[in-house]
Formats: C-alpha cells, sequence, structure tokens
C-alpha cells in the first residue's frame, strides 16, 4: 500500500467509514491515511464482536473489511452492511476466490493492495443511490 494521494484531497471529506481489520499496524495505517483523507473512521474493529456491534448501531457510509477476522469470517458484518444497504469492500489475502458465491460481484481488494484503488472504491459511495442509513 502507498500514503494517500493529495489529488484526492476532498473527494472523502466527512464520509463516515467502518474498517473491520484484527492487523493492529494494518488498522492503524488505514485509519491514518483515511483520516487524512478527511474520513471519520469508525472503530478499527479488531475483532468480530465489536464489528457486528458497530455494523448494527453505527451510523456510517460504508465499510472495509478483512474477510478473515482473528480466525473468524467477516460473512456476518457483510450480511448486516448489505440489510442496511451501505456499501463495503472486502479486503483479503484470497481474493475473490475466497467469497462467498453470494459476495461474489461485490468490490474486492486483494492483499497487499493499492491505497488509491481502496480510495477510488470508497469514493464510487457518494454516488446519490449509496446513502448513508442512519443507525
Amino acid at each position: 500500500m502507498t500514503n494517500p494521494d493529495p489529488h484526492d484531497e476532498g473527494a472523502l471529506q466527512g464520509l463516515r467509514v467502518l474498517i473491520v481489520e484484527d492487523e493492529p499496524m494494518l488498522a492503524a495505517f488505514l485509519e491514518d491515511a483515511l483520516t487524512d483523507l478527511g474520513c471519520e473512521v469508525i472503530g478499527p474493529a479488531l475483532n468480530m464482536k465489536d464489528a457486528l456491534r458497530l455494523a448494527r448501531e453505527a451510523s456510517i457510509d460504508g465499510a472495509g473489511l478483512d474477510v478473515n477476522v482473528a480466525g473468524e469470517q467477516v460473512y456476518p458484518v457483510a450480511d448486516v452492511l448489505a440489510e442496511r444497504g451501505l456499501p463495503f469492500v472486502f479486503m483479503t489475502g484470497y481474493g475473490e476466490a475466497g467469497l462467498r458465491e453470494s459476495d461474489r460481484g461485490r468490490p474486492v481488494l486483494q492483499k497487499p493492495y493499492s491505497f488509491e484503488r481502496l480510495v477510488e472504491i470508497m469514493t464510487q459511495w457518494r454516488s446519490p443511490r449509496n446513502k448513508t442509513i442512519q443507525a
């Protein structure tokens, strides 16, 4: 991953992003980089208990989900977000092949991924059809 692109400044301003990532260094990098781009980072959730609570209760615009969270699959969190109509991106070392059949076609970044690609995906969450749902 690389540092935030200064050309993207403002594109994510005010976006409330849930990060579910069990690797503390990666979670800290994502939090810092997204905050630098104007996002409000919710979490990061380092375990499934926190991830599920935040997915159900937090006011967010979207989420970045590590597929394997401390040995547990993130799919219950993805299901909650999908029920709420919220966009999300899977971040995984397994690529799309590691997803459930029902999640094929959703955005997925294979680790190690480009931070610029993550920003590009999150920028699409601003489209009119991706409205924030308040918890």
